[in-house]
């Protein structure tokens, strides 16, 4: 009898626990998705160095970008000609996620913007960091871009790694080579 008791107080709380998870998803399911989408067109904005605010970003993002959907891919296209595309991949302990644009020329990295990355802080996490990033401006991205050890990029195709994150910073070579190939095929880059 006693056992039957655990049993049911068992299932009972797994019922209610598992009702208030459902109430609670479906409360927060909208606002996510809104928050992902935020996040994603700012990232984009961002990118192409292009200002607005949270209240105007649908507005802005409408009348700078224009997503052009190839295939099973699309891409980010301003006025200007210049083109941006999210990126993502295996990082060295996670995905690392972001937009890569680039100038009109289809070869010249304008800039990148991480949106998730799950790195370790101080070291491969420092992906996020505008220093870092900043080296990529300018850089051709063909026929490929290398990461080449701190202090040593001399090509016009070649950044410097991370001091103490090889693994992130050739993981992180790897992902923007292959997004970039990939793109270069329908873009006929």
């Amino acid at each position: 009898m006693k056992n039957i008791k655990i049993i049911v107080f068992v299932l009972i709380m797994g019922l209610i626990s598992g009702g208030f998870l459902v109430i609670v998803n479906n409360w927060t399911k909208e606002k996510i998705r809104k928050n992902m989408e935020f996040k994603i067109k700012s990232a984009i904005l961002d990118s192409f160095s292009i200002e607005y605010l949270k209240d105007n970003i649908e507005n802005v993002f409408s009348k700078n970008v224009e997503e052009v959907k190839m295939d099973t891919l699309s891409y980010y296209k301003t006025k200007n000609g210049e083109i941006g595309f999210i990126f993502s991949g295996s990082g060295l302990w996670g995905p690392i996620n972001g937009v890569i644009s680039l100038e009109s020329d289809k070869k010249t990295i304008r800039r990148i913007v991480i949106i998730h990355q799950e790195e370790t802080p101080g070291l491969g996490g420092r992906i996020t960091e505008e220093e870092f990033l900043n080296k990529f401006k300018g850089k051709i991205i063909l026929p490929e871009i290398r990461m080449v050890p701190p202090g040593k990029a001399e090509k016009e195709n070649e950044v410097d790694s991370i001091t103490g994150a090889t693994g992130t910073s050739k993981a992180f070579e790897k992902i923007l080579n292959q997004t970039i190939n990939k793109y270069m095929k329908i873009l006929g880059g």
